[in-house]
């Protein structure tokens, strides 16, 4: 297992998945406030490169089960703070499907010490990063 960043926030609290996207699209708008263009955050495992945050929100919706999703968007903040701060190499993997795609997976621990991880995509031509998904480890 890669190593895990220990996050300095705790998941977002809510009972169910309205409650729980609110709180994480807040925290979204105000970072899209500060972007010019496309929304995005700033890493330091990639050199401060940016990592644009708008495909999350479009997997996201994709997913069918309500339950996974709430279960994913708790861990939006958590996934951000990780993305940031990180400097622990990842697992990265070609994308099976797209040959040109590299998929790095990160690992982080909330402050209540449950595990997950980050999805982040990577175009192999233009260097773009895309923050795709984050998820909590398997019971």
């Amino acid at each position: 297992m890669a190593q895990a960043y220990q996050t300095k926030c705790r998941k977002l609290a809510g009972t169910d998945y309205k409650e729980a996207y609110k709180k994480a699209f807040n925290i979204y708008s105000r970072i899209k406030k500060h972007s010019k263009r496309r929304c995005h955050i700033r890493s330091k495992y990639f050199n401060k490169d940016k990592i644009f945050l708008s495909l999350f929100w479009e997997h996201l919706h994709n997913k069918l089960n309500l339950k996974d999703k709430t279960r994913r968007v708790k861990y939006f903040e958590c996934a951000l703070d990780l993305i940031q701060n990180t400097k622990f190499d990842p697992v990265s993997k070609e994308n099976p499907n797209k040959k040109s795609e590299v998929l790095h997976r990160f690992t982080g621990i909330t402050k209540e010490n449950e595990i997950f991880f980050v999805q982040i995509k990577e175009n192999k031509k233009t260097s773009q990063k895309y923050f795709i998904s984050t998820f909590p480890q398997k019971e």
